[in-house]
């Protein structure tokens, strides 16, 4: 197993207030981290400094065998391994998409061949033959997004840094955009840190960490933490409710009620079914809800604040 970030105790503080506060995680080479929180968490701060914008107050930080911050030939060498897409865009707006991305790959120092090359790899990818030649000014939020992420793999990075890149998107341009990074990532071996507010998209990393106020509150596979924090509810509306209020303390069930609708925690569908053949003749309707990758997010934050 091969790791292309290790964190060790990583802070970041700025005067009394700590942005991030002591956290420790690693990803393996050609995994897929979705690294979440509310906004504020700490998650932007963090990629700052992994990605070497911005000083670490302590802790370590090793980026595909390079020690951050050890010397500026470390740094340097970080900095050519890895790409990155904020959720603000670096491109010009009066340039065309292919313009943008050339300027960026002479940066590099590029061969016109060696540009060629690199050029037709992302645009496979990212279909750009259809915007290439327009001004990146004028395009959609799609287009926009499938240009930045040319923009960073241009040099065939190892490591792909996502700063909710899919925010703002309309649901096809959402979908298009991610169907292209797990693409990358399996077919490349490419590492992707992803940040983002979407939970279906967390749900297909390899691993999640959830950050609340500058700490780590959970980490784990996606199944790890849906196991422990998601549950299935069971919505029952009765025919009168009192009966079903008695029925629902008899079973020893937690429950909430919203307008007659009453919502039941039970650990499985198999669970609801048996449940509802016997409440059966109580009941005007009913519908079970599968505990889903939002509900994770919601109850590790509620249980922080709780804590």
């Amino acid at each position: 197993m091969t790791i292309a970030i290790q964190v060790e105790n990583l802070c970041k503080q700025y005067g009394t207030y700590v942005a991030v506060n002591n956290i420790s995680f690693s990803v393996e080479q050609g995994g897929l981290l979705a690294f979440l929180g509310t906004n504020g968490a700490g998650k932007s701060t963090t990629i700052e400094i992994l990605c070497t914008l911005l000083d670490k107050t302590s802790g370590a930080v090793d980026i595909n065998g390079y020690r951050l911050g050890e010397s500026e030939h470390s740094n340097a060498e970080i900095r050519k391994s890895i790409g990155v897409v904020f959720q603000q865009s670096l491109l010009d707006h009066r340039l065309t998409v292919y313009e943008n991305i050339q300027h960026r790959g002479e940066m590099y120092g590029f061969s016109k061949a060696q540009f060629t090359e690199n050029y037709n790899f992302v645009s496979t990818y990212l279909h750009l033959e259809d915007i290439a030649q327009q001004k990146y000014g004028t395009l959609s939020g799609g287009q926009r997004r499938r240009a930045d992420i040319a923009r960073a793999l241009i040099h065939r990075p190892q490591i792909l840094f996502l700063d909710e890149p899919t925010t703002g998107l309309d649901p096809q341009s959402r979908q298009f955009v991610w169907q292209a990074i797990k693409k990358l990532q399996t077919e490349t071996n490419m590492t992707v840190f992803l940040t983002t507010h979407y939970m279906e998209e967390a749900g297909v990393a390899d691993q999640m960490i959830v950050l609340k106020k500058g700490k780590i509150v959970a980490q784990g596979t996606p199944d790890d933490l849906k196991a422990a924090y998601a549950y299935d509810q069971l919505l029952l509306v009765f025919h009168q409710q009192e009966q079903g209020e008695a029925w629902l303390k008899m079973k020893g069930l937690p429950y909430t009620e919203k307008q007659g609708i009453y919502a039941a925690r039970v650990d499985s569908t198999l669970d609801a079914l048996a449940l509802l053949k016997e409440v059966e003749p109580l009941i005007k309707s009913f519908e079970v809800i599968k505990g889903s990758m939002d509900d994770v997010f919601i109850h590790i934050n509620e249980e922080g604040d709780q804590g």
